[in-house]
């Protein structure tokens, strides 16, 4: 993409974004639109990159505040005392103005992060105002920063994660640089500020792989040791010829962000399926072994991701509902291959994985768990061993007996255990836990069949939980002995 000084059809304006235009300039100002808004126009028009630019940025020059308010038309009111804003609301439309600080635009432009957000556009003249190489940066593919004002905000550092994977942007070693000199204000960071950026990363980001490089680059990676510690972890080259386990998180992320677009998700559904994929293997830096011939095996590691992903969503500041979301993914994301020699899913297998999972209870549902393990098959590298692919059969089946109305529901009620004269308390637990095997395997449909199943089986049924209950017991004894001598 070429230096362009003047574009007069940039952007599409809405009529009420003109009329605001048109007040300040009529009164002595000159308004720019600017940031991310002139960002995006360029790169559509250079590359034919669907981004959305229907909301713009206004700085004006040349007035003080008093003078924007009585400028402006619609509903208007002063916001940010402190950084010179002005609201005006017209025709439904909020519109923000800023007055910057500085007196001329490149002094004002040098405070903005990255080269490709310090450029304005003029309506009237179609003039792109790029004092420090914007245009050619994007045409490069690179995040620069303007000037060490860079470093009066280190949430930056997330924001070129972010744009690296909404763009497929790189930083430049300078700037890289400038990163890695701030890694010790993280922890100063307000977690709330942290979401924002993953989120946007993870609900609008197309390059997650290169998303994660830039954490590596900035040296800001240390601070989600959970992902670090997957960076140099191999892998069976056999199924996984990418390389580490790293690599294949960013590759699962980019799978899980094209599938996330090809069936349309919204945006809080697109940011589960993306940080699932990103966090799905976190379990095998525990997990992976490598055997004296040279085999490499991560069995396990399903179940030993589950708590480092906790620990990384609560490190970025995700809302509960998305460990809600991923953790059940994370911990059945290996179970889509039958066992045995025939391969079968029976509809038992289903019923127990839609139990897993847990949706009713704000858990994924089934559907959002194929489309993790669709992105783990397919973020692997060229030649990769491929099996068969299940899932149609397991979304088949589920969707079969998602017209059961009991799938995922417990039969057997307290009623029913009171009337055996079964002891109340944690054994309760233990034998409802039976219950629910044999429901799923088909064993009863209803409430009646459910205490009539558990009246002909009592005592196998009484026997078994008092086994479970033992284990139970003796796991939290050395649980507890652990805590202590720790």
């Amino acid at each position: 993409m070429k230096t362009i000084t003047n574009v007069p059809d940039l952007i599409n304006l809405t009529p009420e974004a003109r009329r605001i235009l048109d007040s300040l300039r009529a009164v002595g100002g000159r308004p720019l639109i600017v940031g991310g808004s002139v960002r995006d126009a360029l790169l559509s028009r250079a590359g034919g990159i669907a981004v959305d630019s229907k909301d713009i940025d206004i700085e004006v020059y040349g007035l003080t505040t008093a003078q924007v308010s009585a400028a402006l038309p619609g509903h208007v009111m002063e916001v940010g005392q402190h950084f010179g804003i002005v609201s005006a609301t017209v025709g439904g439309q909020v519109f923000d103005v800023s007055l910057p600080r500085q007196e001329s635009e490149t002094e004002a432009f040098a405070r903005r992060d990255f080269t490709i957000n310090a450029m304005g556009w003029d309506d009237r003249s179609g003039e792109v105002v790029d004092p420090f190489g914007g245009q050619r940066d994007l045409a490069a593919g690179l995040l620069r920063h303007t000037s060490t004002a860079f470093g009066d905000d280190p949430l930056r550092v997330l924001r070129a994660m972010q744009f690296s994977g909404r763009f497929g942007f790189e930083l430049v070693p300078e700037t890289a640089q400038l990163c890695r000199s701030l890694a010790p204000a993280f922890a100063d960071l307000p977690r709330a500020r942290i979401w924002g950026e993953f989120y946007k990363l993870a609900s609008k980001g197309t390059f997650i792989s290169k998303a994660l490089e830039t954490l590596r680059v900035s040296g800001w990676e240390e601070h989600f040791p959970e992902v670090a510690a997957t960076r140099g972890v191999p892998q069976d080259p056999e199924w996984h010829p990418e390389g580490d386990v790293h690599i294949h998180l960013g590759l699962a992320g980019d799978q899980a962000a094209r599938i996330a677009r090809r069936d349309q998700l919204d945006a809080h559904e697109t940011a589960t399926l993306v940080l699932a994929a990103i966090t799905h293997d976190l379990g095998k830096p525990a997990s992976t072994v490598i055997d004296a011939n040279g085999r490499i095996t991560s069995n396990g590691h399903n179940i030993t991701g589950v708590e480092p992903a906790r620990t990384f969503l609560r490190r970025i500041g995700a809302p509960g509902q998305y460990e809600n979301k991923i953790l059940p993914l994370i911990r059945e994301h290996m179970c889509h291959s039958p066992e045995g020699h025939q391969g079968t899913i029976s509809d038992s297998a289903v019923r127990r994985l839609i139990r897993r999972l847990d949706h009713a209870n704000g858990g994924p549902s089934l559907e959002e768990w194929a489309r993790l393990v669709e992105a783990d098959k397919a973020g692997r590298g060229v030649g990769a061993r491929q099996g068969v692919n299940h899932l149609p059969t397991w979304l088949a089946k589920a969707e079969r007996l998602a017209k059961e109305p009991v799938v995922g529901t417990t039969l057997l009620k307290g009623s029913a255990l009171a009337a055996t004269d079964i002891p109340r308390g944690r054994l309760w637990q233990f034998v409802i836990e039976q219950s629910r095997d044999a429901q799923d395997d088909g064993l009863f449909i209803d409430e009646e069949g459910a205490a009539a199943w558990l009246h002909a089986n009592r005592d196998a049924v009484v026997t078994e939980a008092v086994r479970r209950l033992d284990e139970f017991q003796a796991a939290e004894k050395v649980k507890k002995a652990t805590g202590a001598a720790s």
